[in-house]
């Protein structure tokens, strides 16, 4: 017997905890594709419930709630708001684009045309909303304000193809998985560059020699993911 399946045989004969009612369960519907997708249409229906709702000042208000820890004078804290925008999206686009990488070197996104058509996809995205905003705001104080609506929400797209499962095409899936973020990294980089009041060249400066430094470790042969991790 191997050393894994007698660990598991082992585990199995562990006596059942009443916590195990609980937890099977749980990791059994994460384990469904579509359960990503029916959190999120959950969570925002309740969103979208309490933002509409008489306890819509209380709702925002725990987004505001602060959060982090304190040694001594020291202080590194953050609202649950920020925690979320700058920690968990920045793990959700460094996942998704770790897919989006796989099929540009292994799958069907290696092939020029098939890139070429998501990202031609992306711009339509981005410049049709603009000219549709800019039709109805022109002349108004929002027309400045264009660029805002060019981005595609990549979690909403993602939770739709994992609702949809296997009934959709592989293809279909990586199109839209790349058109969402082609059309993201756009957007960004408009809002970025024409809504900000300064640029932070110290931080792009580490930034870039963050890359350069992924990059020499990549061609010298480092496999092991922590390195990668620390780098990033």
């Amino acid at each position: 017997m191997l050393p894994d399946q007698q660990t598991d045989s082992e585990a199995a004969r562990l006596p059942k905890e009443n916590i195990d009612r609980l937890t099977k369960p749980f990791v059994r519907f994460l384990h469904i594709q579509s359960a990503s997708g029916a959190i999120l249409l959950l969570f925002t229906v309740a969103a979208l419930f309490l933002s509409n709702s008489p306890w819509a000042d209380a709702f925002e208000h725990v987004w505001e709630t602060r959060v982090g820890f304190q040694l001594g004078s020291f202080e590194f804290g953050r609202s649950l708001r920020e925690w979320i925008n700058d920690g968990l999206m920045t793990l959700f686009f460094f996942l998704v684009a770790l897919e989006l990488k796989r099929e540009l070197i292994l799958g069907e996104l290696n092939k020029p045309r098939m890139a070429a058509l998501s990202i031609a996809a992306a711009l339509g995205g981005m410049m049709v909303p603009a000219a549709i905003f800019l039709a109805l705001q022109s002349g108004q104080a929002g027309q400045h304000g264009w660029g805002t609506v060019m981005a595609t929400d990549t979690a909403f797209v993602i939770g739709c193809l994992a609702l949809l499962g296997s009934r959709i095409p592989k293809s279909l899936r990586v199109f839209m998985l790349s058109l969402a973020i082609f059309d993201d990294i756009g957007a960004i980089l408009v809002v970025a560059i024409g809504y900000s009041n300064n640029i932070i060249w110290v931080a792009l400066a580490v930034a870039v020699l963050g890359i350069v430094v992924i990059r020499a470790m990549a061609m010298l042969g480092f496999r092991g993911f922590p390195f990668y991790f620390l780098v990033g």
